[in-house]
């Protein structure tokens, strides 16, 4: 259901965006898009592995330890707690592109399913009720109550770190107000869109392997930089896989980081699609081609 966007009661969104612009005053180095891209990629992984294919959809088993190390670099993403994530999340598949579905670019409209729908001050509170095997931990709980400390703690040792390379390596030309803005508030909106767009994009553009009940597609393009997410179909046909890159050509970056998780021995029962989603998937892909007509030679 659509509710009432009031940026001024959770102006979230234009703390985050608003100091972006700063990156024509601070200036770049080489060391500061080093340190924007590794975490783009590890809050990324935060989100993805952590948030998304864990917590919202426990496609993995890990240990207790190990499960709260997801949960705080899931949350110095700025993408609220663990727990509130989790529960709009299952809420979206319980509801996919209907009228109840907080973000559907098909009832809500693209730019409400894109970002303003976090902007609502009805959609910030957590919905324990759907997180029952999560809730009964105290420190997701706790995490959940205290989100906004991982990232508060992530800026200022940004910006620690780098008056400390500009006083000891300033031939590196990096400053503290360097590492903030492009380490911090850039690199934080860049996934915020690229978890947006999962809302958004991959309900509208794509294709559509499996005849699903709502509009989810695959997006190879959109999948590069989510990590893996943009399979977007293949993830609503069949949640519980940890993988959603379903065939080696479908780059899934974070089943790989997973893969090697499982080695390393940090988890276990990682879920993968069974036997009968490829069966039926290459069924479907035959009928498609059957269905696809073929030109006369002249």
């Amino acid at each position: 259901m659509k509710s009432k966007i009031d940026l001024l009661r959770n102006p979230g969104l234009i703390i985050m965006h608003a100091p972006c612009v700063l990156i024509f005053w601070v200036g770049v180095s080489r060391l500061t898009l080093v340190v924007c891209a590794v975490l783009y990629l590890v809050r990324g992984i935060g989100i993805t592995a952590g948030y998304h294919r864990y917590f919202a959809h426990r496609s993995y088993k890990t240990s207790r330890a190990f499960q709260f190390v997801l949960a705080v670099v899931g949350t110095s993403a700025v993408q609220q707690g663990p727990l509130w994530w989790a529960a709009h999340h299952r809420a979206h598949h319980k509801y996919s592109d209907t009228d109840r579905d907080v973000h559907s670019p098909i009832t809500q409209g693209f730019w409400y399913a894109h970002m303003g729908w976090i902007a609502s001050p009805a959609n910030q509170r957590t919905d324990y009720k759907s997180v029952p095997d999560l809730v009964k931990f105290p420190e997701l709980r706790l995490l959940n109550k205290f989100h906004l400390l991982p990232p508060v703690l992530l800026a200022l040792g940004l910006w620690v770190a780098g008056a400390l390379v500009e006083r000891y390596r300033p031939q590196l030309g990096t400053t503290g107000a360097q590492l903030l803005v492009w380490g911090f508030f850039f690199n934080t909106v860049l996934l915020y869109h690229s978890t947006f767009a999962i809302n958004s994009l991959t309900h509208l553009f794509g294709r559509r392997r499996f005849p699903t009940k709502d509009e989810s597609r695959n997006s190879f393009l959109i999948a590069l930089f989510t990590l893996g997410e943009g399979w977007h179909n293949n993830h609503h046909h069949f949640p519980a896989s940890a993988r959603q890159g379903f065939y080696w050509w479908e780059i899934d970056f974070t089943h790989y980081v997973l893969s090697v998780w499982k080695w390393l021995g940090l988890v276990w029962d990682v879920q993968s699609p069974p036997e009968r989603v490829y069966r039926q998937a290459a069924l479907l892909d035959a009928a498609a081609r059957a269905a696809t007509p073929t030109r006369e030679p002249s």
